[in-house]
């Protein structure tokens, strides 16, 4: 494949991202929604391909045609089809790098309410998914026990942890899987964001809120719900660390990103080499060899700030800038993994695929209502509402549902949410042992891995509503 193909892919990916803002600023009902530009970019993307535009030609008899294979050349396609696995590394590395990162007990005092919450919904998505797997889709419909994962990669883990996943999803015999996470992660948006303004609109009513009293107070005025920053409201995207003259500041940011996945990448396989020469060899299982990289880079991230912390007495690096760079990649990977989303593999697995989602979201709903107002001491409703935003898909969907609910920050859920996550993503939501998930339940089965799932999902109730309940 020829570098000018590589270039003209990200070329098409930009102007796709334009379309779907620009869609996205002539329509009202998907700014009201909150849809993001980059998901309509990647269905805009995904319909002009060979699985629906190229469909609909040959369904009209127009085989041979220029639309039959869809806009886009199979090179164009096959550039795109690689970029989430390359970018997840990016946004998992991002995820941690310019933050302060406080201590266990500072972490625990504030933020231990939501992260109790936050985990009994991931573990529950492993404890239904696999349960729905073992009774109904692998009797009935004979689908891979793995696909008990995919609750948890797709909601929780999002689009980033859902096509990181694709490889070991083909490594392990279970291809499709993949595409199914992905297929999962999208549902997971659309109504996170649609269940999440409903639960909103009626807990205010109820008077469950302790900052907004009317639901007409959930109204954003009109360039908000565009997504446009009002001209005099606006600020720096981020803060200049170095002189250009001695190196660009984006430069030195993205060669901290580097730094984080390298050393990501030397843990990962450290461990590889370890397990091949210690229980690997004695018991003939293997686990490591099928973990993908995104969430070592993650620690690698966490290791060099920690060492910039002591180290960097001149504070170069901003979390601003990373921020930029974690939302950009981002964007290219929800575009592009939706571009490449195969409909047949989903319409071939149509009704396994129904059940998961409805399974996941009937019980991140549940876990919203009957359990965070037990969990959550104080301000439930507004700390509680990011957790459910987070486990329907994307971190951005909670921010953007406690930023709704909460417009003025009169309430701690922003800080302990960002102090929340750094006791729940090393973890699950894309963190160690949602990697390790699918290879845990191909080497061991399905039943060990409910087993540890419901056992920890139990702990953290038991935790939530005995400990910080009562306080």
């Amino acid at each position: 494949m020829s570098a000018s193909m590589v270039g003209m892919s990200f070329l098409l990916l930009g102007l796709i991202l334009l379309a779907g803002k620009w869609i996205r600023l002539m329509s009202p009902p998907l700014q009201k929604l909150f849809i993001p530009s980059s998901l309509i970019g990647g269905f805009l993307a995904l319909f002009l391909g060979p699985d629906v535009l190229g469909q609909v030609a040959v369904g009209m008899g127009y085989e041979n045609s220029l639309l039959s294979d869809g806009l886009f050349p199979e090179d164009i396609l096959n550039v795109w089809a690689a970029l989430p696995a390359l970018f997840i590394n990016i946004i998992f590395a991002t995820l941690f790098l310019g933050k302060k990162i406080p201590s266990l007990r500072e972490i625990w005092i504030i933020a231990g309410p939501q992260v109790a919450h936050g985990q009994t919904m991931a573990w529950g998505q492993y404890v239904f998914g696999i349960l729905v797997t073992l009774l109904i889709l692998t009797p009935f419909f004979a689908v891979n026990p793995m696909a008990g994962a995919l609750i948890e990669i797709g909601f929780e883990g999002g689009h980033g942890t859902a096509a990181g996943m694709a490889g070991t999803f083909e490594e392990l015999g279970f291809a499709e899987g993949g595409d199914l996470a992905i297929g999962l992660a999208t549902i997971g948006i659309l109504f996170g964001v649609v269940f999440g303004i409903v639960l909103l609109n009626y807990g205010i009513r109820k008077g469950d809120s302790n900052v907004l009293k009317d639901p007409d107070e959930l109204q954003l005025d009109k360039l908000q719900q565009a997504g446009i920053v009002d001209f005099d409201a606006r600020e720096s995207a981020g803060k200049i660390t170095t002189r250009p003259e001695s190196i660009e500041p984006l430069s030195l940011h993205f060669a901290y990103i580097g730094v984080a996945i390298g050393i990501g990448y030397l843990l990962l396989q450290g461990f590889i080499f370890l397990e091949e020469i210690t229980w690997g060899q004695m018991t003939d299982v293997y686990l490591l060899r099928y973990i993908p990289l995104f969430p070592l880079a993650m620690i690698g991230g966490i290791i060099l700030q920690i060492f910039l912390d002591r180290f960097d007495v001149h504070q170069t690096l901003d979390r601003n800038i990373m921020m930029r760079i974690q939302g950009l990649s981002l964007d290219i990977l929800i575009v592009s993994a939706i571009a490449t989303l195969s409909l047949a593999v989903i319409g071939d697995n149509l009704a396994p695929f129904i059940i998961l989602g409805v399974v996941g979201i009937v019980w991140n709903v549940v876990a919203y209502i009957y359990l965070a107002p037990r969990m959550i001491p104080t301000y439930w409703f507004e700390r509680g509402i990011g957790n459910f935003g987070q486990s329907m898909g994307m971190t951005a969907s909670g921010l953007l549902l406690m930023k709704i609910a909460d417009p003025e920050n009169k309430s701690p859920a922003l800080e302990s949410f960002g102090y929340k996550q750094l006791m729940f993503e090393p973890v699950v939501g894309g963190g160690i042992f949602t990697a390790a998930s699918v290879p845990l339940i191909f080497q061991f089965g399905p039943v060990p891995v409910l087993i540890f799932a419901a056992v920890l999902m139990a702990f953290w109730i038991w935790l939530g509503i005995f400990h910080f309940g009562r306080k």
